[in-house]
């Protein structure tokens, strides 16, 4: 199964930018390759959330819909997340944040598999790229909120 895994580096607190990341509603807000982002089911506390992701794959005009399980750890400040159904067919990883000297260190690991009938090793490097661009997106738009204030 491929992974991504990428670090950023964030010039903020890292509760800060644990709490955008954690505010996960918000991010059709400021993500452009998000179409929606709805909560599904949430525990009382917030750390475990179901939610239904709609994103876009402009390139190739189409939408991926998919479910996702989010388990929260405000003390580790970490997301463990697994696709639960949808268009990735196994999509599981981590978010993890931790400070060191002021900046915040935002990694990200990602196990996925996407199968595309009837695909070679072209498409599959393309669908990879997509992957890392969308995940680094992701990361770039927490980051750039974070540090506006």
């Amino acid at each position: 199964m491929p992974r991504i895994e990428i670090t950023v580096e964030v010039n903020a607190p890292v509760d800060r930018v644990f709490e955008i990341a954690r505010d996960v509603e918000s991010f059709p807000d400021f993500m452009d390759d998000l179409q929606s982002l709805t909560i599904l089911d949430s525990s009382a506390d917030g750390n475990r959330t179901v939610t239904e992701w709609v994103g876009l794959v402009k390139q190739f005009a189409m939408k991926l819909k998919w479910q996702q399980e989010d388990v929260w750890d405000t003390e580790k400040k970490r997301d463990d997340f697994k696709a639960l159904k949808g268009d990735i067919d196994e999509m599981s990883g981590y978010w993890q944040f931790s400070e060191s000297g002021g900046v915040t260190q935002f990694e990200s690991v990602v196990d996925y598999e996407v199968n595309v009938p009837l695909v070679g090793p072209l498409v599959k490097n393309l669908i990879r790229k997509l992957m890392e661009k969308n995940l680094r997106d992701q990361m770039d738009a927490i980051k750039a909120r974070a540090e506006q204030g």
